[in-house]
């Protein structure tokens, strides 16, 4: 490996700047795939199911993509690759997915959609990891999390915006998807695209050094080997993170399957297909450009708390907090504007959410097992989602008696869970490099 130089702030956020891409893709899924299979003719408990393809693509995508990119050097670099043609499917899908003419259509563009973003999304986490030296790593996802906040706020708020300055005329009478969702969806084609070229034009790679040719001129090892070793030999404090990591991810489903739903029934008093649903799913996508729009503030103040050396486990514990709380407040909450105010404690743990674990993991894993580690880690954020996809419709429709707000409460209890199981993660110290075969 190359010794890793100090980078100052700027070049700092050149690497991290394809995450405002990335993320204007995730922002507009999970503000409206909800309301998207709705008006395709999606009953309430087919919903989760729905939901299936972004945990099993990444449980999929990320390992594959992380174990090869280790092992990769073009011309164009090592993650860089991956990162182009990630953006190029990614904006094709997002241009597709609000022309969808049935309810399968959609299913499926959200499959491709979700495999592609996980292309360009993994390698960016080990992207950090491999230019910056541990003592920087914190402030570089701390980065990350700024630019997920910026990019989730301007998403999540976009169909709104469009319906609020005139610019597209609601029309519920008219059916099908509105055309302030499609045309938000044609702009976070671009974003994407254009904010993951721009990292890969400013930001080079290091070039791999004689003894990393040497060990990839040797023969290729077994993938499944490899894999099944490394899950087998996890560092103590990925092991521990992983069940920070359940419960918080479990929490996050409840909340982008359930919270839109829920408050247009609970606080708007709607029903699909009433003017009054579709305000309260506009105003859903208002309530999560809330909470990302707090995270993009709180991500300026971790990276400034990382500079001064606080503890990322103390961030993360506050965050967590602070998330939980509010999913929890939102079931007591009877007008839109006291909504705001739950999801700013969202926002908060949505900080250290993106950005903490991360800071905590990339230094107690080997250099030369940077993506693939975090491709594995990816694990313990999709398997809670499976779980939560598979149960949440039956459990809310027969064990909650219909109501999604109680969904949204339960992910707030969770969250607190995920803050007491951080106790048990000690704060790493950077990982000596390891043989590659694992």
């Amino acid at each position: 490996m190359n010794e890793q130089r100090p980078l100052p702030l700027p070049a700092i956020w050149n690497m991290s700047f394809g995450f405002l891409g990335i993320q204007f893709g995730w922002g507009l899924q999970m503000a409206n795939m909800s309301a998207i299979y709705e008006y395709l003719g999606a009953s309430e408990s087919d919903i989760p199911m729905l939901w299936l393809a972004a945990p099993l693509t990444g449980l999929l995508v990320q390992p594959i993509v992380g174990y090869y990119s280790d092992r990769t050097w073009t011309r164009l670099g090592r993650r860089r690759p991956y990162f182009l043609v990630g953006a190029i499917l990614s904006s094709l899908a997002l241009i597709a997915m609000p022309n969808s003419s049935a309810l399968w259509m959609a299913a499926g563009l959200l499959w491709i959609l979700d495999a592609s973003v996980n292309i360009s999304m993994e390698p960016f986490r080990a992207f950090v990891a491999d230019l910056l030296p541990p003592k920087q790593r914190q402030v570089g996802f701390a980065m990350q999390s700024l630019l997920i906040g910026l990019g989730a706020v301007l998403s999540s708020a976009l169909p709104w915006l469009l319906t609020h300055f005139g610019i597209v005329e609601t029309d519920v009478a008219a059916g099908g998807i509105p055309w302030s969702v499609k045309l938000a969806f044609y702009v976070g084609a671009a974003v994407f695209f254009a904010a993951v070229v721009y990292t890969i034009v400013t930001t080079p790679e290091y070039p791999p050094t004689k003894e990393d040719l040497a060990e990839r001129a040797q023969a290729p090892g077994s993938f499944f080997r490899d894999v099944f070793h490394g899950i087998a030999n996890m560092p103590l404090v990925m092991r521990r993170l992983a069940v920070v990591q359940f419960f918080t991810w479990l929490a996050l489903f409840c909340m982008w399957i359930y919270f839109t739903p829920a408050i247009a029934r609970t606080v708007f008093g709607g029903l699909p297909g009433t003017v009054e649903y579709q305000r309260g799913l506009e105003w859903g996508g208002v309530c999560f450009a809330v909470y990302n729009g707090v995270a993009f503030g709180v991500a300026f103040l971790l990276v400034a708390l990382a500079q001064r050396g606080v503890p990322a486990r103390l961030m993360h514990r506050v965050g967590l907090l602070c998330a939980g709380a509010g999913l929890i407040s939102v079931g007591f909450v009877s007008t839109p504007e006291m909504l705001l105010v739950s999801m700013a404690g969202v926002g908060v743990g949505w900080a250290t959410i993106l950005s903490m674990p991360y800071a905590l993991l990339a230094n107690a894993i080997p250099p030369k097992q940077m993506g693939f580690y975090m491709g594995v880690f990816n694990f313990f954020i999709v398997l809670p989602q499976i779980l939560a996809a598979t149960l949440l419709g039956p459990v809310v429709q027969h064990l909650f008696g219909g109501r999604p707000i109680v969904a949204v409460m339960v992910g707030g209890a969770c969250l607190l869970l995920a803050a007491l199981a951080l106790s048990w993660v000690p704060e790493p110290k950077a990982a000596k490099s390891a043989p590659a075969a694992a």
